[in-house]
This record gives structure tokens, C-alpha cells and sequence, in this order.
């Protein structure tokens, strides 16, 4: 009767650490993996390309701004408070976090839409200076309000360690709007004879529509658990009650500084909507600065974001996982977990960053045939990789932690030396757009620095600097090295386009070797994995690590 019991809680209360992590790393494989196939599509689409994707990210990087304020700190927020009472056993508390969280947010989400429809011709005429955008904005405008309350069910879900809700719909939402956006773009360029001001807003419509897609899936995961949660509620340790006010004052004042780091990371993006093209115009014409910074924040932006995506995993259980050690006083795991995380996050950033500076051209060519230009942008971004996959996994340890205003902090500094940067850069016609790129590197490296001096003050981190540093580089180099190698045998005697191919398969194949090879992971970091007592086995077979061996060497 216990174990049935035991079973049906893990049920409803989540996974294992790893196992949440994993959930989530699937789940943003599988997302950015269709938001290349929409890229692909668009940035290839007669009539779309550079110019359509200026048009498209200009207009979502306002959106993203206000669906920043209206909601990204708030499933981290809402996670973190609803932790902290189910680690008490008080459920009841938990789900009045969510109910109290959902009305708040459906009101401020609002507000956001109705900011950026009625808003929408005097931001893309007098901030952004690309008054193409306008449509793009109001069609964007109903999916501040429906992402707003889809955060607070996915805040509610993670809080009690339960990552498949967030992954499901994350998956399901990026599966809707890549069909969308085909659909869309297709029935509009046919009805409009290829108008690219209008593709670009029905790219954006898309959007709006998976995610409506996503708050329907996230409703229906929330009612077939109703009847559980109920019973659980019923059960729960009998806790004094906070009022709404109290309530609603202590989600902002978690939510608020939670979300200033990613408002930051939108300003980030915004001081690029509105320098780059006016920098570049100073020495290029119009249509030229506008497809600049179309190359930019179209085809750059979306590649190098694919490796933080895939890391975000770690960031997102971090915070729940932290704060129930913390509330149990249990800092040993907390502590393994970070490092872990880390450890991971460094393996993760090194090879996707030296993968793309090698491989720039090659990529562009693969992907964008009939857009290929920006190969040099690109690989000036790449190198801000290593520091923003770094400190996503810094920030959500912080979080996790309470220490919440430091990465807002942090980045603050982090996006003043950008924008000083962009207007001294961006202007020089030597540099150009590429200055906009560096000027992110450094953005994001002070922002990682200081929040790791801090993280390292608050946490007994297990980090040697031959296991998180020396090993990584030796791997990443091997890779480099011997995947390069590949594409220089084979470019010549098969296609261009299938040597790149199997030089980044071989790249893969040879990394994990060297990771093995180097046994940069110990033996209770492999236990931690999934499936990691079978894969030690196989590795123990095989002589590279031993049955015996001791866990921490």
C-alpha cells in the first residue's frame, strides 16, 4: 500500500533531478530542431530571405520585450514559491501560489496586449524605424495575454518537479507553429502576389496561434490531474493562510527580479533592433543596412541560440531543485547539483561554439543556399556561446538560491557596455554588423564572471579546473581538429554539402569519444544520468572505467 502510494505522488509531484533535465533537453532538441525548419523555410522563401527576416525580428523583438515584462520571470517565480510549500508538505498553499498567480498574470498580460495592439504603429515608426513592421506587431499582440498564463501553469508543474507539462507543451506550441507558419506564409504570398511585408506579419500570426495551441494542451494536462490534486489538497499539512494580497505581493516580489534578467536580455535584443540598421546606414544604403541587420537577427540569432536552448533544461529544474534543498537543508545535493550542471553546461557551449567558428560558411551554405551571406557575423557571435550557456545555468542556481537580483545586476552592466559598444562599432565600415556581435560577447561574459564570483561565494562548488576546463578544451580541440580533417578529405571528391554533413557527424562521434577517453565524468556523475547504471556497466566492459572504482576520485 506505501509503494502505491509512493508511485502515485511521484506521479503527480514530478521526476528525479536528471530526469526533469532530460525531459526538457529532448523537448528543446525537438523545438529547435522544427524552428530550423520554419528558419529554413522563410529565410529561403522567395520574397522572404534577409529582408523578410529584418521585417519578422524587429517586430518580435518588441513582442519578446513585453512577453518578458508580462511573464518569462514567472515560471522560475512561480516555481521557486510552489517548491517551497510542497517541501513542507503544505499542497494546499502550492496550489493557491498557482490559482492567485493565474489572475494576476491574465491581467497583466493583458495589459500587454492591448500596449503593443494599439501601440503598435507608433513603436514600429518611431522606435524601431521600420515601419514594415507594424502588422508583424498586432499580429503578435493576443499572445502576450495567452503566454502570460500559460507561464503560471508551467511555473506550477516545475515547482513541483514535474518538467514533462513544460516540455510536452513547449513541444507542442513549436510543433504548431512551424505548421503555421508554412501554412500562413504560403496562403499569403499566393493571395498577396509575395508581398514581404505581409509574409513577415503572417510569420508572426503564426505565433500567436501556437500559442493559443500550447494554453489549450497546458489546460487539458491541468484538468486530467484535477481529481488527484484535489485529493492531495485535502491531505495537506494544515498551514496558516496567507491573504491574496500578501500572496500576490510575494509572487511579484520573486517575479519581478526574477524577470529582469530576461527584460534585460530583451533590452539586449531591442538596443540591436534600433542601432544596428540606423549605424549602418551612416555608410550603406537603406535596403543593404536593413538586410545587415536581417542577416543579424535572422539566420545568426537563430543558429547560435540552438546550444542555450538545449542548456535551458538545466537552468529551469535548477531553480525548483535548489530551492527544496535549500528549504530542507540539504546543501550537500544542492551543491553536487550545480556542479553537475556546470560541468555539463561547459561540455554542452565549448563544441558548439568552435563547431560554428569553423564551420560558419559551410553552415550558412547548408541551411540558407539561397541566403549565405554573414559567415564572418556569425562566427563573431558564436563566441558568445561558451558565456551565455554559462551563465543561463549560473542564473538558475542563483535563483534557485534566492540570491535573484544579482544576474539581473549583473547583465544590467553587461547590456550598458553593449549598447556603448554597438554605437562605436556599428558605425566603422570595417566593422559594421560584426561590432553589434563582439559587443554581445562582452555583454554576456561580464554578465557570466560576475554572477559565478558570486555563486562561488554562496556555494562550496566541486570545479577543479583540469576536469571543468583543461579536459572540455582537449575534447572540443580533438573534435575540431580531426572533424576538420574530414571536410578537407572529402570536400573535392563527394558533394560540398554532404562532406559538411559528415564531418559534423564524425564531430559528434569523435567528441564523445574524447569524453569517455578523457573520463571527464566520474562514476556517480554517470549514476546521475538516466539509464547511467546501465552505461557505466558497458563502460566498465570495456575497461575505461573500473567496477570498482570509487565514486569521486
Amino acid at each position: 500500500m506505501l509503494g502505491i502510494k509512493k508511485r502515485k505522488e511521484k506521479k503527480i509531484n514530478g521526476e528525479s533531478f536528471m530526469q526533469g533535465v532530460m525531459a526538457l533537453m529532448v523537448s528543446q532538441v525537438l523545438i529547435k530542431l522544427l524552428g530550423l525548419v520554419y528558419k529554413w523555410y522563410l529565410t529561403n522563401r522567395e520574397g522572404f530571405g534577409d529582408e523578410g527576416n529584418a521585417i519578422y525580428s524587429a517586430g518580435f523583438s518588441i513582442y519578446a520585450l513585453l512577453l518578458t515584462i508580462s511573464s518569462t520571470g514567472v515560471p522560475n517565480a512561480v516555481a521557486r514559491l510552489v517548491s517551497q510549500h510542497t517541501a513542507k508538505g503544505d499542497y494546499r498553499g502550492a496550489h493557491r501560489v498557482f490559482k492567485i498567480a493565474f489572475a494576476t498574470f491574465a491581467i497583466i498580460g493583458l495589459i500587454g496586449t492591448m500596449l503593443l495592439f494599439f501601440g503598435a504603429h507608433y513603436i514600429a515608426n518611431s522606435w524601431l524605424a521600420i515601419p514594415e513592421a507594424e502588422l508583424t506587431l498586432v499580429a503578435l499582440s493576443p499572445a502576450i495575454f495567452f503566454v502570460a498564463i500559460i507561464s503560471v501553469f508551467r511555473g506550477y508543474f516545475n515547482g513541483r518537479e514535474n518538467m514533462k507539462a513544460t516540455a510536452n507543451s513547449q513541444t507542442a506550441e513549436q510543433l504548431f507553429k512551424t505548421i503555421f507558419t508554412i501554412l500562413v506564409v504560403e496562403i499569403i504570398a499566393i493571395c498577396s502576389g509575395v508581398d514581404t511585408k505581409l509574409m513577415a506579419a503572417g510569420a508572426n500570426l503564426a505565433t500567436t496561434l501556437a500559442t493559443i495551441g500550447s494554453f489549450f494542451y497546458l489546460y487539458l494536462f491541468y484538468k486530467t490531474r484535477r481529481e488527484d490534486l484535489a485529493k492531495e489538497i485535502v491531505s495537506s499539512k494544515p498551514y496558516r493562510t496567507k491573504s491574496i494580497g500578501r500572496t500576490v505581493k510575494n509572487i511579484l516580489s520573486v517575479s519581478i527580479p526574477m524577470s529582469l534578467s530576461s527584460i534585460l536580455t530583451s533590452i539586449n535584443r531591442n538596443i540591436d533592433s534600433t542601432t544596428v540598421k540606423r549605424g549602418l546606414q551612416t555608410f550603406l544604403s537603406e535596403p543593404e543596412a536593413l538586410k545587415q541587420y536581417g542577416i543579424l537577427s535572422g539566420k545568426v540569432d537563430t543558429l547560435v541560440s540552438l546550444p542555450l536552448s538545449f542548456n535551458i533544461a538545466f537552468a529551469t529544474a535548477l531553480v525548483p531543485a535548489i530551492t527544496t534543498a535549500k528549504t530542507k537543508g540539504d546543501m550537500k545535493t544542492a551543491n553536487k547539483r550545480v556542479s553537475f550542471s556546470l560541468l555539463v553546461t561547459m561540455l554542452i557551449g565549448l563544441p558548439c561554439m568552435v563547431g560554428m567558428m569553423i564551420f560558419a560558411q559551410q553552415i550558412l551554405e547548408l541551411l540558407f543556399p539561397n541566403a549565405t551571406d554573414g559567415a564572418f557575423i556569425f562566427q563573431v557571435s558564436a563566441l558568445t556561446i561558451i558565456f551565455t550557456v554559462l551563465e543561463q545555468t549560473v542564473n538558475g542556481a542563483l535563483q534557485g538560491l534566492g540570491k535573484i537580483m544579482t544576474p539581473a545586476i549583473a547583465l544590467l552592466i553587461g547590456v550598458a557596455l553593449k549598447f556603448i559598444l554597438n554605437l562605436v562599432l556599428v558605425p566603422i565600415p570595417q566593422i559594421g554588423a560584426s561590432g553589434a556581435a563582439f559587443a554581445t560577447v562582452v555583454c554576456h561574459a561580464v554578465a557570466f564572471f560576475i554572477g559565478f564570483n558570486v555563486l562561488r561565494a554562496n556555494m562550496k562548488l566541486e570545479l577543479k579546473f583540469s576536469k571543468f576546463v583543461v579536459k572540455p578544451i582537449l575534447a572540443t580541440a580533438m573534435m575540431g581538429i580531426c572533424s576538420y580533417a574530414v571536410y578537407f578529405i572529402l570536400n573535392g571528391i563527394i558533394a560540398e554539402k554532404l562532406a559538411t554533413i559528415m564531418a559534423m557527424l564524425m564531430a559528434v562521434v569523435i567528441y564523445v569519444l574524447a569524453i569517455v577517453t578523457l573520463k571527464i565524468f566520474t562514476k556517480e556523475e554517470i549514476l546521475m544520468i538516466p539509464y547511467g547504471q546501465k552505461l557505466y556497466k558497458i563502460l566498465a566492459k570495456f575497461g575505461i572505467y573500473k567496477e570498482a572504482e570509487n565514486a569521486v576520485k
